[in-house]
């Protein structure tokens, strides 16, 4: 292994960690801050509840004037609340639990929904939420639907997802899934309440994203020159992603402001900038990806050197970048695709609207798709030769290829090996008789080196030695 690439990929690791640490140290959040301000922002007005409740009845989507919104409401009736002989746009469901003016019994109501939703496969028994105005200034308590309850279906799904990823790769997937686990506390615990406290996304975004690697890679794939490869090429990345993040928001005119989420945020949290938000988001989305393409290649080129030793640095090089660029090609489609699909329904509700392809591109939220896509993709592009480059300098050096032997039989019985190819000598005296093989690879006989002490060369082919035992 070059010791001058170890080393310097040590150092730089090490300054990395350290730079990583102080981020973290210098951006953590004040708890009682971000407490205050998620205390103060508010879901719903005071006295709101969202009762859960089973649903009884679905009824089919209404047709012409209500065809969009569902049933319309009930006379006297705030909300959603619909008439209960209703026969179109609306599900019927009884809260779990009483509420403050029914006493001990769970109310019955029916409420109006969309045809979405009503023809989702929404059926009874299913579990949904709704959001219940208290009564006030007079009125009934009014109710409206809120969301479909989907825990047991999403859990099925993670618990599945679990037990495929043990089963397949065993420890090695368990401990990615720590590391998955990891990441997300990271997001929780540091990315997200930093942004709330108005820090820089930037900078947010590097600390946090080289805080999940150094963790998550080493968590699973060991503690390695081949994992240092992986994140010293992750890092890169990383650095490159957010440079071209930050040059391309800047010279979009991204305002970082593109639906109603962001415009929400904005009006929220007076103190972050949303094109900070939006340059996180970039360097956060191409993370997975980035990770995926390293550790790849860094294995590729410590498979290679175990397969063929006798390649040097270049050659070993070279052939890690054809299986980069075949990667490259592969994850390039990954990445645009998975962002197409993000924005599919867009992209939908533009082509309907049947503008200038030019148009719909420079729009702000395929805007922002398109600089997420491209930032991490450049990066990711430029990620493969470094990783490769680091891997073909930290791999042992080339050697030079054993020469295979064969054993030779000795009078004995015991074998002792030659090189293939070289000729050896039969054991004279052995009868000539058809199939009789017992004479071959043996070593000279005594009679052999009688003839060569007396100047005679052992025999070199078969025909030779009979020619001489004829004599």
């Amino acid at each position: 292994m070059s010791t001058v690439a170890r080393v310097g990929l040590t150092v730089f690791l090490v300054l990395s960690a350290a730079a990583t640490v102080f981020g973290l140290v210098r951006l953590w959040p004040d708890d009682t801050a971000t407490s205050n301000r998620v205390a103060s922002t508010d879901f719903a007005a005071p006295g709101v509840t969202f009762p859960v409740a089973v649903v009884q009845a679905v009824l089919p989507p209404c047709e012409g004037a209500d065809a969009r919104t569902g049933a319309k409401p009930a006379d006297g009736q705030s909300g959603d609340v619909v008439d209960a002989d209703a026969t179109c746009g609306a599900i019927t469901v009884q809260l779990e639990q009483p509420t403050p003016s029914s006493g001990d019994v769970r109310p019955i109501v029916s409420v109006s929904v969309p045809p979405a939703i009503s023809t989702s496969g929404l059926r009874e028994g299913d579990t949904v939420q709704l959001l219940r105005i208290p009564p006030r200034d007079g009125n009934p308590e009014s109710y409206s639907f809120l969301q479909v309850q989907r825990g047991a279906p999403l859990s099925l799904m993670l618990v599945l997802f679990v037990v495929v990823v043990a089963l397949i790769a065993r420890w090695r997937g368990i401990l990615a899934l720590v590391g998955l686990g990891f990441g997300g506390l990271v997001l929780v615990k540091f990315m997200l309440p930093a942004l709330v406290g108005g820090a820089s996304g930037l900078l947010v975004a590097l600390v946090g994203c080289s805080a999940i690697m150094f963790v998550v890679l080493y968590l699973a794939h060991g503690l390695s020159v081949r994992t240092s490869t992986a994140l010293a090429g992750t890092l890169f990345g990383v650095g490159i992603t957010a440079g071209l993040g930050v040059l391309a928001v800047d010279g979009a005119r991204l305002s970082g402001v593109a639906d109603d989420e962001g415009a929400t945020l904005a009006s929220f949290i007076q103190t972050m900038d949303p094109k900070d938000l939006l340059t996180c988001a970039i360097i956060v989305a191409g993370l997975g990806v980035l990770n995926d393409v390293t550790i790849t290649q860094s294995s590729s080129v410590w498979e290679l050197r175990a397969a063929a030793p006798e390649l040097g640095r270049r050659e070993l090089f070279r052939s890690g970048m054809r299986i980069g660029r075949d990667h490259i090609a592969s994850t390039i489609y990954t990445i645009v695709f998975a962002y197409a699909g993000a924005a599919l329904p867009v992209l939908l509700l533009l082509f309907l609207y049947e503008r200038p392809v030019l148009d719909m591109l420079q729009t702000e939220s395929l805007s922002e798709e398109i600089v997420r896509t491209l930032a991490s993709a450049i990066g990711l592009v430029l990620a493969v030769p470094v990783t490769t480059l680091i891997a073909a300098l930290t791999v042992g050096g080339a050697k030079a290829p054993a020469v295979p032997t064969e054993p030779i039989a000795r009078p004995d019985g015991e074998g002792v090996g030659r090189p293939v190819g070289e000729p050896v000598g039969e054991r004279v005296g052995a009868p000539d008789r058809p199939g009789d093989r017992s004479g071959l690879h043996t070593l000279p006989t005594a009679a052999d080196l009688q003839r060569a002490a007396e100047g005679k060369p052992a025999p070199r082919t078969r025909a030779e030695a009979r020619a001489r035992m004829s004599d």
